[in-house]
């Protein structure tokens, strides 16, 4: 797997993990965001490809590597490239509103490495997977592009172990596992006029509106985009840099616009203001009229 693919989402805690027996579903529960409780059933693969997907490439015999497959090396490179295709595909069929810049950021969320070793602990690939003593055990990062690697070798298995429908079994497997991923994912339209909503309803003299950079962007490989994550902030109106929402999108501007549209979502703070700033102006026109 590409270095360029370093995911920076959290870790799933998985509390029940066991090896998969051949075509058996198995209930799994997960933390967070796009749990789990049941995973599809895992696609058999060829014997042939049975020790190399399970192996890292610390172990690979330097002597072996041109006469056979020795680790998952090789199978990691084009799983790789097909979970690319398959996940594009999906995308591209499934949401046909969705502009080119979200349908990135919305694969990148299916094949990142983060949500390939959640998929590698939940069909206990880790388990069987043997190394030598390297740095890949040592860190967290490492690990974690080790679990990813692992998966992505075991779909190209399924792929290769059936010529003729291997594709379509993978492509079917992987379209369940996915789903709990693809309804996280926020695929509606941004409100353009957000910010001017907000505004509009909390805005007054002494009030200040905020949006600041929550985090760094992430850069999305061989895209030339990157990710953006603002949230928005008010002072006034009795608060101190109150915080109203949080967006992300792949401009500054898209992610404050989604931090807007968040923070109108947010009841009971934002028509407290409301109530302030409605009873503030009263006051002020009753004065103008004394």
């Amino acid at each position: 797997m590409s270095q360029k693919r370093k995911s920076d989402g959290q870790h799933h805690s998985v509390l029940k993990t066991r090896r998969l027996e051949k075509g058996h579903s198995i209930s799994q529960k997960a933390n967070g965001n796009g749990t789990y409780t049941e995973v599809p059933p895992l696609p058999s693969i060829d014997k042939q490809y049975e020790e190399p997907v399970f192996t890292h490439p610390s172990l690979a015999s330097q002597e072996g590597l041109h006469s056979k497959m020795v680790s998952y090396d090789r199978l990691e490179f084009l799983g790789d490239a097909y979970l690319e295709i398959i996940a594009s595909r999906l995308i591209f069929d499934s949401y046909q509103h969705l502009p080119a810049g979200r349908m990135s950021q919305m694969r990148e969320l299916l094949i990142k490495n983060d949500t390939l070793s959640q998929f590698t602990t939940l069909y206990g690939f880790d388990k069987r997977l043997k190394t030598a003593p390297s740095k890949e055990r040592d860190t967290a990062q490492g690990w974690l592009k080790a679990k990813g690697d692992v998966f992505e070798a075991y779909v190209a298995a399924v792929i290769l172990s059936d010529p003729v429908s291997g594709y379509k079994t993978a492509q079917e497997w992987l379209t369940k596992l996915w789903e709990p991923k693809i309804k996280d994912f926020n695929t509606g339209p941004i409100d353009v006029k957000s910010k001017e909503e907000l505004a509009r309803k909390i805005m007054a003299k002494g009030v200040k509106i905020s949006y600041v950079d929550e985090r760094p962007p992430v850069i999305h490989r061989g895209k030339g985009i990157e990710t953006y994550y603002v949230g928005v902030y008010v002072t006034g109106w009795g608060w101190e840099n109150q915080h109203l929402g949080s967006g992300k999108g792949l401009s500054k501007v898209a992610a404050g616009m989604e931090a807007a549209a968040q923070a109108l979502e947010n009841h009971p703070l934002i028509d407290e203001m409301v109530a302030k700033k409605t009873e503030f102006l009263a006051q002020r026109q009753e004065e103008e009229e004394k």
